[in-house]
């Protein structure tokens, strides 16, 4: 009996040391880069390519230089200086019409008018055309965001108020925007 009782003893052990191991290996391989610490007297490791799981990370391929960039995909602007520095990035709520990916110019700006779906805007910045619907941001001046019938064909990408203003301030005629998938 005591015989199958220390088996039994060391089977358990065995068997919590192999989870500890590895549970200790799967935290190791999830922490984030800013808190690893190089233990002394071993090998850095190599650099990896910077990837970014951060649903407001600027998108590959989305441009050089000074531009606004909007994804289709994630209903998100990026407002970027040179040097890929994000300004500004915030979610908005598409409109019932998408332009085509590719890149585009601002090509008209307006301080406050009355949007395509009847509600009063400000800070209106086009740069697309889509079958006769123009397609351009622009903010509730009463700050909601819009009701889509998608019946209807609007053009209109609305952000928030404050949002509004900095793409005003940013978005001046003949500045680039790329819209990504």
């Amino acid at each position: 009996m005591a015989g199958t009782s220390s088996m039994i003893v060391a089977g358990l052990t065995a068997a919590a040391l192999a989870t500890v191991g590895y549970l200790g290996s799967r935290a190791a391989d999830t922490v984030p880069p800013d808190l690893r610490r190089q233990a002394s007297g071993s090998p850095a490791p190599a650099p990896k390519a910077p990837r970014s799981s951060h649903p407001a990370a600027l998108p590959p391929r989305s441009g050089l230089g000074q531009r606004v960039v909007y994804s289709l995909r994630r209903d998100r602007v990026w407002l970027v200086d040179k040097g890929d520095k994000v300004r500004r990035t915030f979610g908005v709520s598409p409109s019932t019409v998408d332009p085509a990916p590719g890149t585009y110019r601002v090509t008209s700006r307006s301080g406050k008018v009355t949007g395509s779906d009847g509600v009063p805007v400000e800070h209106v910045v086009r740069f697309a055309s889509v079958d006769g619907t123009v397609i351009g941001f622009s903010a509730a001046v009463d700050g909601t965001a819009p009701v889509l019938d998608p019946q209807e064909r609007t053009g209109g990408i609305r952000e928030t108020r404050a949002d509004g203003t900095a793409m005003w301030k940013f978005a001046t005629i003949g500045r680039t925007v790329v819209v990504v998938p």
